[in-house]
């Protein structure tokens, strides 16, 4: 497990404790078309589904910017989308809402924020993914209905953000839609 998100799940009082979390070392196709290996923390029960996920990825050489643990990003949220940095498990509450997030409970991931970003009361999450608001205009890295990627985590029975209604979040994947 990566040390530092170890050491968050342990002193934050998270859903999970660090026992239910593991660190996949993912391979990845980068944006360079180079393969490239990133660490995923997620909840132990959905590893499997996860690496059979990335894997699909991978050989279907879908492009990710970057994926290291949000604990390189001291647990910000928002500096890891800035960064276009795929992650899952971050120890926080939920974005508008007052319970814990999937991703505290190691169920969510969230690829290539910027080419995908997340629409909250008209602002796209992160700032950057605003030229990716046309989702007609499909770009490398993007997260599109009937795409490769949102196929790949529908596979394992995952739910895609981007059908949201309201506020689609085109970056997020989740065990249970939330």
């Amino acid at each position: 497990m990566h040390v530092v998100a170890l050491l968050l799940a342990l002193t934050i009082r998270c859903p999970v404790d660090a026992t239910q979390l593991q660190a996949l070392h993912v391979p990845y196709r980068g944006f360079d078309r180079r393969s490239h290996v990133g660490v995923l923390v997620v909840n132990r029960r959905v590893a499997r589904d996860v690496t059979t996920v990335f894997r699909r990825l991978y050989a279907a050489r879908f492009p990710i910017r970057r994926m290291t643990p949000i604990s390189a990003f001291h647990g910000s949220d928002n500096a890891s989308m800035a960064a276009d940095n795929t992650s899952g498990f971050n120890c926080r509450r939920a974005v508008g809402g007052p319970g814990w997030s999937e991703h505290a409970y190691g169920l969510a991931i969230d690829v290539n924020p910027v080419e995908n970003p997340y629409l909250l009361y008209g602002k796209a999450l992160p700032p950057a993914g605003r030229a990716y608001l046309d989702r007609s205009r499909v770009r490398r890295g993007m997260a599109v209905d009937g795409g490769v990627l949102v196929r790949a985590f529908e596979s394992v029975g995952w739910k895609w953000g981007g059908r949201w209604s309201g506020s689609p979040d085109y970056q997020h994947f989740s065990v249970n839609g939330r």
